[in-house]
C-alpha cells in the first residue's frame, strides 16, 4: 500500500541555535497512503483506523468493537479535560448501574417512546430463569439518575444538584455501524442537573455550550456550530435540544455534545420535589448534557488527519514525543542517551518513548508519522557528540536542530504552536462551508459539494415536519435546526413556498 523510504535522513545543517533542517528530501521518497483523504474520505478513515491500530473490528458481536491502546490513551486524556472542566463548574462524579428497570422507562411517555426501539433487554439469568422485570442496558441514564434524585432532593438547600458520570451506553443502532462514529456501544459522559427555576436550568444549558467550546474547540481543535434542534428532532422527553454539529471532510455532519432543557417533564413522573423558601413544594427543573467521547475521537481523526495519517493536538496525543536512535549500527552510547532523554521527559510530565524496534530507521519515521505523534527526536553519533538533537514536527512535517539543553524550553514553546496551528487549520477548512440556498436544487448542489445549506423554512415547530420529510426523502439530508440567535428569514419556505418563519441549516449526516 505504500512505498518504502530509500534512506533514513536528509541533510542536516549545523547551527548553534534552533534552525530549520531539510525535510528528508535528499535521496528519499515521502511515504503516504495510496488514499487521498480529500478524494476518498470514507476509505481513508477505514484504513487509518486499521493501520494506526485504533480499533479491532473482528469482535464477534455486530456493531461492537475492541478499542485498542492508541485510541484509549487519547480518549483517557479527552475524558480528563472534560471531567476537570465539569468538576471546576460544580459537577460531582457518580457511578450508576448499567441496568435500568423497565418500570423506570415507562414513567416518562415520550422518553420510552423515543428509546425503546434501541434498547438491549436483559430478560433472564443463570440457566434461563426469567427475571421478574425486564432490565435495560442503559441507552442513556435519565431514568436511573432521576429515580435517585427523588430520594436526594428534599429542600431548596439541596439545589442546585449537578452530577455526571462517565459510562458506556448501548443502543441497537439499525443503520450501518462505523467505528467510533456509529456503533452499538459508545463511551461518553452524561451530566444531569436539577434546579429550582427554569431560568437557572437554562443558564446551565448555556454553560454546557460554553464547556463544549472550551474543550472541543480550544483543546481538541474541532470547529462546530451549535444549533437548536427543530421540534420533531428533540431529545425524547426534552423541552428544547441544543447540539454541536461538526462537519467532516466528506461533507457529512456528526452530532457532538448535545444539551437538553428537560423542564419538569421528568421531575413530575419521578416525583422530584423540593420545599422552597416560601414553604411550598415545587417540582425541580432538569437539564442533561452528553459529550460522547468515542464519537468526538472520530472527529479528531477526521478533522486533523492528513494523507500521511493521524495528527493529534499536543494535549490529547497518546504519545507526545518519540525518540528514534539513528546510528547506522547499534550504538550503545546513542541508545543510552535516548533512554536518558525518555526518562528526563517523563519526569517533566511529557509522554515519551524510545523506538528500539528492529524496523529500519525510515520505517520508524513513517510509522510514527502515521500514528500522529506530535514530535520526533532523532539522535545519532553526531548529535551525541555535539549535544544536539534533530526534532521533527508532525504538524508542519518539518525538522529543526536544537541544543540538547534547550529541549524543555523548545517543547514548551512548540507544543503551544502545534495546538494553535491545528486549530487554525481546522477553522480555515471550515470557512465557506455554509452557503445560502434559495431552492431545492441549490440545496442539493450545496450538499453534493460537501457543504451545509442555509435557507428559509416555513417552521421549526411540528408544522414544518412535512417539509423536513421532503428533504430527508429527496435529498437524503436533515434539517439540523436554527442558530442560537434566531436569524430573520427574507423569503418563502424553500420547500413549500409558504411564508418562512425561520432560517434553518440542512446537511447530510452519518
Amino acid at each position: 500500500m505504500s512505498k518504502a523510504r530509500k534512506s533514513c535522513g536528509g541533510k542536516r545543517e549545523k547551527s548553534k541555535g534552533s534552525k530549520p533542517v531539510a525535510k528528508e528530501q535528499v535521496g528519499e521518497e515521502k511515504v503516504t497512503f495510496n488514499i487521498s483523504k480529500e478524494e476518498n474520505f470514507s476509505e481513508w478513515f477505514t484504513e487509518i483506523v486499521k493501520r494506526a491500530e485504533l480499533a479491532d473490528l473482528r469482535y464477534n458481536v455486530k456493531g461492537f468493537i475492541v478499542f485498542q491502546p492508541w485510541s484509549v490513551l487519547a480518549m483517557e486524556k479527552m475524558y480528563r479535560f472534560l471531567e476537570e472542566t465539569l468538576q471546576r463548574k460544580g459537577h460531582k462524579p457518580y457511578w450508576f448501574p448499567t441496568l435500568i428497570p423497565e418500570s423506570n422507562f415507562k414513567l416518562e411517555a415520550e422518553h420510552v417512546k423515543g428509546f425503546t426501539p434501541e434498547v438491549f433487554w436483559v430478560t433472564e439469568h443463570g440457566d434461563g430463569e426469567k427475571l421478574s422485570e425486564r432490565l435495560a442496558l442503559r441507552p442513556t441514564s435519565e431514568t436511573a439518575f432521576y429515580k435517585m434524585f427523588s430520594y436526594w432532593i428534599r429542600s431548596y438547600r439541596d439545589l442546585p444538584l449537578k452530577t455526571y458520570q462517565r459510562a458506556n451506553v448501548f443502543r441497537y443502532e439499525t443503520k450501518a455501524t462505523r467505528p467510533f462514529l456509529r456503533s452499538r456501544e459508545f463511551y461518553w459522559i452524561e451530566a444531569h442537573c436539577a434546579f429550582a427555576s427554569e431560568r437557572e436550568a437554562m443558564e446551565q444549558v448555556r454553560e454546557d455550550m460554553e464547556t463544549t467550546k472550551e474543550v472541543l474547540h480550544d483543546i481538541f481543535g474541532l470547529p462546530f456550530i451549535f444549533f437548536r434542534r427543530p421540534e420533531w428532532d428533540k431529545f425524547a422527553g426534552a423541552v428544547a435540544t441544543f447540539a454541536a454539529d461538526v462537519l467532516h471532510p466528506d461533507g457529512k455532519v456528526v452530532q457532538q455534545p448535545s444539551t437538553h432543557l428537560l423542564g419538569q417533564n421528568f421531575s413530575k413522573p419521578f416525583n422530584i420535589k423540593f420545599r422552597d423558601r416560601d414553604g411550598r413544594e415545587k417540582y425541580v427543573y432538569i437539564t442533561c448534557y452528553g459529550p460522547a467521547v468515542s464519537r468526538i475521537f472520530a472527529s479528531v481523526i477526521a478533522i486533523h488527519g492528513d494523507d500521511y495519517g493521524l495528527r493529534f493536538p499536543w494535549r490529547i496525543a497518546p504519545l507526545q514525543v518519540i525518540i528514534v536512535p539513528v546510528a547506522s549500527e547499534k550504538n550503545e552510547g546513542v541508545i543510552k542517551k535516548a533512554l536518558e532523554l525518555k526518562e528526563f521527559l517523563l519526569a517533566n510530565g511529557i509522554d515519551a518513548d524510545v523506538d528500539l524496534s528492529e524496523r529500519s530507521v525510515g520505517d520508524k519515521f513513517y510509522y510514527w508519522e502515521m500514528k500522529g505523534v506530535p514530535l520526533r527526536i532523532e539522535i545519532g553519533p553526531r548529535e551525541l557528540e555535539q549535544q544536539r538533537l534533530v526534532v521533527f514536527r508532525r504538524d508542519t512535517m518539518s525538522k529543526e536542530e536544537i541544543a540538547e539543553i534547550e529541549l524543555l524550553s523548545y517543547i514548551e514553546r512548540v507544543s503551544k504552536e502545534i495546538d494553535k496551528n491545528l486549530i487554525e487549520q481546522a477553522d480555515k477548512a471550515f470557512e465557506n462551508r455554509i452557503v445560502d440556498a434559495k431552492s431545492k436544487n441549490e440545496i442539493a448542489e450545496a450538499l453534493d459539494q460537501g457543504k451545509i445549506a442555509r435557507c428559509n423554512f416555513c417552521s421549526v415547530s411540528h408544522e414544518g415536519e412535512k417539509c423536513a420529510e421532503v428533504i430527508e426523502k429527496e435529498l437524503k439530508a436533515r434539517v439540523r435546526g436554527t442558530r442560537l440567535e434566531p436569524e430573520k428569514p427574507d423569503g418563502p419556505c424553500v420547500i413549500c413556498g409558504k411564508k418562512a418563519s425561520a432560517v434553518v441549516y440542512i446537511a447530510r449526516e452519518y
